[in-house]
């Protein structure tokens, strides 16, 4: 058993199978998961897990090259959009596009992480670097 790192397994099997390129969505509780996409459901009630607190272990623990969030987060839950921006720092790509684009994109993730958070928007999609 791990002392530290991720301890959900479905998590740690997706983070290990990622590929340069491959992408991964973090989403809120209302974000729908496109048929065909697996969907890793930490969802416990409104609120539980929060965003952040999968989005800092998750991202803490992957290369991210890009990181893709809707135009509406920008505009309606910026403090979200800036704490991720500082969290993976200046060297990570950034995209923002429509809402609806975003759920588009989502169908091509490895997978959906559903998350409890109930705040404006807080949707992002990962695309996964090289290491080396």
């Amino acid at each position: 058993m791990y002392k530290n790192g991720v301890l959900n397994s479905n998590i740690n099997r997706v983070l290990g199978e990622l590929g340069h390129t491959d992408t991964l969505c973090i989403g809120d509780c209302g974000l729908p998961v496109p048929s065909g996409v697996e969907k890793i459901d930490l969802a416990l009630r409104q609120g539980v897990p929060g965003f952040w607190d999968v989005f800092e272990v998750v991202a803490g623990s992957m290369k991210v090259e890009c990181v893709t969030a809707a135009s509406e987060m920008v505009e309606q839950n910026p403090q979200l959009w800036a704490r991720i921006l500082d969290f993976l720092g200046a060297d990570v790509k950034r995209r923002v596009i429509p809402h609806s684009q975003l759920k588009e994109e989502s169908a091509g993730c490895k997978a959906v992480i559903r998350t409890g958070e109930a705040t404006p928007f807080a949707n992002v999609i990962l695309t996964a670097a090289c290491i080396f």
